[in-house]
């Protein structure tokens, strides 16, 4: 009860603080109209902020409640080999907090013949049986995901919308468990960003290495090959749509869709909604077919 009672006041904690530095970094104003990818991305010199200055990735958010339909309670692997054999059934609660938290920033500027910078970025997401006493409140799984990106800048026209950035990575994402549970790999991410008015997408494709699959050699036929990330922003609310597929048009299609909904409240502070359906909600996840419905706040919109 005690770790519990300490658990809750860390995020209490966590709700006083990041408002207050998000007021500095926030990526959408307060009449939540997108900033531009050259604000964010520093692509042009009226934008450039330096190196070492860590800003806003992903979406940063809490969520107290998080409600799947199918939980992962006994997760399998794609490899066969015996140390990953399945482990016992475990009870877990069908609802649960989830929270995310992410940060990049710049470490080489202007070079590359003048144009590109290099930027690193790390991003957590956390799994917490928070309201299953039975079982200790435990972390159910937290997904590592630290990346290198080499970003260059870009002006063309595709379809009405402006291409601002090509872009590409190396991302390493794993969830730190030993045998039978562990779960990583390793993908070369080629990303382009285009914007028009209060539109935002993303497109990326990746490269997986395919010594890095050892863990769980069948993920990108579950998870896919490419994600794109429709980004809108109207009124006071932010909505974002992030749908991944295989491309395996043989009669196993498979990836998955999140979709998000932020409604300012106050300042940087907005209120979340996220519902996800198909696979890889989190590593250990990623054969296992879900939905989930999630609720809280978050402080940072994505990108």
């Amino acid at each position: 009860m005690m770790l519990y009672k300490k658990s809750l006041f860390l995020f209490l904690m966590l709700f006083v603080i990041f408002p207050t530095y998000s007021q500095v970094q926030a990526l959408v104003n307060d009449k939540v109209v997108l900033k531009s990818m050259a604000a964010r991305w520093e692509l042009d010199s009226t934008a450039v902020r330096g190196t070492f200055l860590v800003t806003p990735y992903k979406t940063i958010y809490v969520l107290p409640f998080v409600w799947s339909s199918n939980p992962n309670e006994q997760p399998h692997s794609g490899n066969t080999s015996p140390e990953y054999t399945p482990p016992a059934q475990v009870d877990y609660d069908v609802v649960e907090m989830k929270f995310q938290l992410s940060f990049k920033t710049k470490i080489l500027q202007s070079f590359l013949w003048g144009r590109a910078d290099l930027w690193v970025a790390y991003t957590q997401i956390s799994h917490w049986q928070l309201y299953n006493s039975e079982l200790s409140r435990p972390f159910r799984e937290i997904n590592y995901e630290p990346e290198i990106i080499l970003n260059f800048p870009v002006k063309f026209n595709v379809l009405g919308f402006k291409a601002r950035m090509i872009g590409v990575s190396f991302d390493h994402m794993s969830n730190g468990k030993s045998y039978p549970n562990t779960r990583s790999w390793n993908r070369v991410i080629l990303m382009t960003g285009f914007e028009r008015k209060n539109w935002n997408v993303y497109v990326r494709p990746w490269y997986v290495i395919p010594e890095s699959k050892g863990d769980n050699p069948d993920i990108s036929s579950y998870i896919g090959n490419a994600d794109v990330n429709i980004i809108y922003s109207k009124d006071r609310s932010v909505f974002t749509l992030i749908g991944s597929h295989n491309f395996n048009f043989d009669g196993n299609m498979r990836g998955s869709s999140t979709f998000s909904w932020a409604y300012s409240i106050k300042g940087n502070l907005r209120g979340y909604l996220q519902v996800s359906h198909g696979y890889g909600n989190s590593l250990i996840d990623y054969n296992h077919k879900q939905t989930t419905i999630g609720v809280g706040v978050s402080l940072i919109e994505w990108k």
